[in-house]
């Protein structure tokens, strides 16, 4: 749950970082896409998680409180500051336990608002995805489609994922992000949406890890 919750104040500014990918063509009939890349490039996705951030930005803020002084707890459980939480140190601080739990469920019911929101704008791009997909197969003659991780090599020119990004941008430029009353997330956009939101954490710490590199003083020569 905390790896999805930090995810969503990150989903809105990262999504333009795959905005330069180029769109490649398919090779002797084969081609290679992932869905979920698809859909976190979309133009639709990132738009709805944008308006998303906006609409819910008092509440992230109140997440980011919560998450920090959960962190707060958990370094004052982890009492012989060894990075790591022991039986022990956990039955000792049964109460900061349950603190930290209840600031979890805090959290829990603050974001279910803002995932629903995010599960019904993947849900949208989902029904659109295979027509998406099916232009481009006719477009490009493609004879087999197969997930990136089904291959050990191919060549640049296999993956026809951007191909897809641009026919889905073309068919669905946007969603809306009100699910209408009663409704309920499938179970596929709910799992998509958790992907989306790991792949979307993966690239963000890249790169804050990127940055943060840049930002190292270079090393001194020796003797200085």
């Amino acid at each position: 749950m905390k790896t999805a919750i930090k995810s969503l104040a990150l989903a809105g500014i990262v999504g333009a970082a795959f905005a330069a990918t180029p769109a490649a063509a398919q090779v002797a009939g084969i081609a290679t896409s992932s869905p979920e890349a698809v859909i976190v490039r979309s133009k639709a996705r990132i738009a709805a998680y944008q308006q998303i951030d906006t609409q819910y930005a008092a509440q992230m803020q109140q997440v980011r409180t919560l998450s920090n002084e959960i962190n707060t707890l958990q370094q004052n459980l982890d009492t012989n500051k060894d990075g790591q939480l022991s039986e022990a140190e956990v039955n000792a601080g049964k109460a900061t336990v349950t603190q930290i739990q209840q600031k979890e469920q805090q959290i829990g019911t603050i974001t279910r608002p803002m995932v629903l929101a995010q599960t019904y704008a993947i849900e949208q791009i989902i029904n659109d995805y295979n027509n998406a997909r099916q232009q481009v197969i006719a477009a490009k003659k493609i004879q087999i489609m197969l997930a990136p991780d089904a291959i050990q090599w191919a060549p640049d020119a296999v993956n026809v994922t951007g191909d897809i990004v641009a026919a889905l941008d073309t068919r669905l430029p946007a969603v809306s992000i009100t699910p209408p009353a009663g409704w309920q997330p499938r179970r596929e956009s709910y799992a998509t949406q958790q992907t989306v939101q790991q792949i979307l954490l993966g690239v963000a710490q890249q790169q804050a890890a990127q940055a943060a590199q840049q930002q190292q003083p270079a090393a001194q020569p020796a003797g200085r």
